[in-house]
């Protein structure tokens, strides 16, 4: 096995140069293509937007695999590892794909609904009730790929409007669901956001909270207290789990060898990434890797 492959759409190289970017397509028109198979992959800086209105299959979810049912909804945040076997000639729905930097382009509260949106993504599957809103979503869906074929004048902007109503639509589901009881629904916060974009280009270099409050002008104490207030969890942890994610990506979809995987983490030596992966996970990097393979 090879790296983890990144694409801007799927089968598609990386374009580094996407700005204001917005494509929408039914899940069949490219997985049917693919044998309903659509393998694990990442993208750079794309948010999707899968609305699944018939059928099901199972997801890949960095190292889990999550099954799924229609009717639901599935957020996927850049960078995330994902993939998708879908059910064979009965699954149908639409996947919206989007630049992040068209979020805050779609005005503050629409912003807002997409910050919700990227908080979900850490539990990317939501069960949807195509009653609640009257088939509101899956028009807004069909209306969004309207615009695109047609390309009517206006038709980026009223594109945009539309991400956004959808966007918002999901959000309100969400938050319904989390007034029942059935979902937590937790806002994004800006520093805690700072933070994980700050994570996500050092955490195979830097692991002290000193680095990356000196670059959010904080002390560590308070970046902390400030982390914990607004996740729970402290900010070493949320650094630790970005190398965890990374680690674990490299064991199940790569065929690196450990001690490389070690180095390329920065870890001093493998024995040292071996008692981190232990800690964190219970098991050996090698019985980790053993048991996907299964």
């Amino acid at each position: 096995m090879g790296s983890l492959p990144l694409f801007h759409l799927y089968g598609d190289p990386p374009d580094e140069q996407a700005f204001d970017f917005i494509h929408v397509e039914t899940i069949a028109s490219r997985s049917s293509v693919n044998g309903w198979l659509i393998r694990a992959h990442r993208h750079r800086n794309l948010f999707q937007i899968l609305v699944i209105e018939r059928g099901g299959g199972e997801m890949i979810f960095e190292a889990q695999i999550k099954p799924f049912t229609a009717p639901c909804v599935i957020v996927v945040a850049p960078s995330m590892a994902h993939g998708f076997r879908f059910h064979a000639d009965v699954t149908d729905g639409w996947v919206m794909s989007f630049s992040d930097d068209v979020a805050p382009r779609l005005g503050e509260q629409s912003g807002d609904a997409i910050a919700q949106l990227n908080a979900m993504a850490a539990e990317p599957i939501r069960a949807f009730d195509p009653a609640r809103d009257g088939g509101r979503l899956t028009k807004l869906c069909a209306d969004l790929h309207q615009e695109s074929v047609l390309a009517r004048a206006g038709y980026r902007l009223a594109m945009r409007a539309v991400l956004a109503l959808i966007a918002i639509e999901i959000a309100r589901q969400s938050a319904s669901r989390a007034r029942s009881g059935a979902m937590t629904l937790v806002p994004a916060d800006a520093t805690v956001e700072a933070l994980k974009r700050l994570v996500e280009t050092h955490f195979a270099s830097q692991r002290q909270i000193g680095f990356y409050a000196s670059a959010l002008n904080m002390t560590p104490d308070r970046l902390n207290d400030h982390v914990k207030r607004a996740t729970g969890v402290t900010a070493g942890h949320l650094i630790r789990q970005r190398v965890l994610i990374e680690a674990k990506r490299e064991l199940v979809f790569t065929g690196r060898a450990i001690h490389d995987i070690a180095y390329a983490l920065g870890f001093t030596d493998p024995s040292h990434f071996a008692r981190f992966f232990r800690k964190q996970t219970g098991t050996t990097p090698q019985d980790f890797r053993a048991a996907q393979m299964r």
